[in-house]
């Protein structure tokens, strides 16, 4: 897709421990921790994304969520989707963000 960077769905998961986190506050903080290595690895970054995917495992957390997502964007609004899954892969996983961003 040229100058289109697609990361697929990240959950809060510690690349250096192996675990996610506890509170969705604080696996959503990792999950763009991850995307933005992602990103970063393959010439974009955070400000150059366009569009979010967003899966919270209990739409009652959107809000601790959603403060998570505007302070990592800082200001920088991609369209967004958000829903509450049935369930998300892997026990304990409270949020799981895609992304697509410009290179």
């Amino acid at each position: 897709m040229g100058n289109l960077v697609f990361v697929s769905g990240q959950v809060g998961v510690d690349p250096a421990t192996g675990f996610a986190p506890h509170g969705v506050a604080a696996q959503t903080e990792q999950v763009f921790r991850n995307i933005a290595m992602i990103l970063e690895a393959a010439g974009s970054s955070l400000d150059k994304v366009v569009r979010c995917g967003v899966f919270v495992a209990d739409m009652n957390e959107f809000a601790a969520m959603n403060e998570v997502y505007e302070r990592m964007f800082n200001g920088h609004k991609p369209a967004r989707s958000t829903i509450q899954p049935e369930r998300l892969p892997g026990k304990g996983f409270l949020v799981e963000i895609d992304a697509i961003a410009v290179c």
